[in-house]
């Protein structure tokens, strides 16, 4: 079976498993106070023009979440997020057992907009309700879309403005900034934000995320933060290596254009075989509708996963490619496409 369900079923690119083993017999000191991550850190802030900015490796995006939002937000404080956000459906409250109420806005696109943050603070004026002090959003989206700089700029104009803190989830960034069409790039990102990560989990790390704090007022006790919420690895140099390997030159976003380019390559065979799609996205997540008697010949030779039902015949899937997927195996599932509608 190939599968095409998510973008971490893989291991690890090639230059960090054999980094990885040259390292193996080293001692070095823990939870991140390493030369590795130090270097790491360096790179990161080399890549987003940002000498001043704080770099935390945390093991994986929820316990980034978690423990940003925890530490950010005080008890009567809010969230807000869009509908489809992650911490909002996939994280089983972990937000909200932190004490944070999650304040959601519906959204097509899975992208918020200045309208959908404003509509939120209006309907929470006063202390018989949660108060609104940050904005999540993710990038790429949860639905495969992404934030050009414009559309990014004008929401941290519309959360300054207001006083809420803009957090960037960055599981995929990479993705999000190789995406056809997208114009934003790191040095950007950290001019806009306040706070965002840059994902390794899904982008050829065996596991771990680059935390990056620009807003001063977050910085202050963050480890204890990190600590607290079990995110920090005693073994940190695994995580700092990995980002020292994925840093160097282009090639974390090689491997995202990669993981990019396998999923457009079946994107463009299902626009030619005349697949209708539930939302047109240009990173490594696409979402055909299928009908149902092609997805059951399909899955005797692939794993997709359902996204929603859309009629008595049809179904949304998730078709996911990563940065290790081959050319071979998308291939295969295009000419099974072809198979089955010509």
């Amino acid at each position: 079976m190939i599968s095409f369900v998510n973008d971490y079923s893989e291991g690890a690119c090639e230059e960090i498993l054999e980094r990885l083993a040259a390292t193996n017999h080293e001692q070095s000191t823990g939870y991140g106070l390493d030369p590795y991550c130090e270097r790491a850190a360096e790179k990161i802030r080399q890549a987003i023009e940002c000498d001043d900015c704080d770099v935390h490796f945390l093991v994986g995006g929820t316990q980034c979440n978690k423990t940003v939002i925890a530490a950010a937000l005080r008890p009567h404080e809010a969230v807000i997020c869009a509908e489809s956000g992650h911490i909002n459906v996939h994280e089983s409250g972990a937000i909200e057992n932190s004490g944070h109420k999650v304040l959601y806005a519906p959204s097509a696109d899975g992208r918020l907009q200045c309208a959908d943050v404003e509509a939120i603070l209006a309907k929470h004026t006063d202390e018989h309700m949660v108060k609104p002090a940050m904005v999540y959003v993710s990038d790429a989206t949860e639905i495969g879309t992404f934030y050009t700089y414009a559309q990014l700029k004008a929401l941290s104009e519309c959360c300054h403005a207001h006083g809420l803190y803009l957090f960037l989830d960055g599981a995929r960034l990479g993705n999000a900034l190789c995406a056809e069409g997208n114009d934003l790039t790191l040095p950007q990102l950290a001019q806009l934000c306040d706070v965002f990560y840059i994902g390794g989990t899904k982008n050829g790390a065996l596991f771990g995320e680059a935390l990056v704090i620009v807003n001063d007022a977050l910085k202050s006790d963050f480890r204890y933060h990190i600590k607290q919420n079990g995110a920090m690895l005693a073994k940190g140099r695994l995580l700092g290596i990995q980002f020292d390997v994925l840093m160097e030159g282009d090639r974390y976003l090689r491997l995202a254009a990669h993981a990019n380019a396998m999923a457009q390559k079946i994107a463009k065979v299902l626009k030619e075989c005349e697949i209708p799609f539930l939302i047109e996205s240009k990173t490594n997540q696409i979402f055909p509708i299928l009908p149902d008697v092609l997805l059951a010949r399909l899955r005797e030779r692939f794993v997709i996963a359902d996204w929603e039902r859309v009629d008595a015949t049809h179904t949304a899937v998730r078709i996911v490619t990563s940065w290790d997927t081959q050319e071979a195996a998308a291939e295969e599932l295009c000419k099974a496409l072809r198979a089955f509608t010509q």
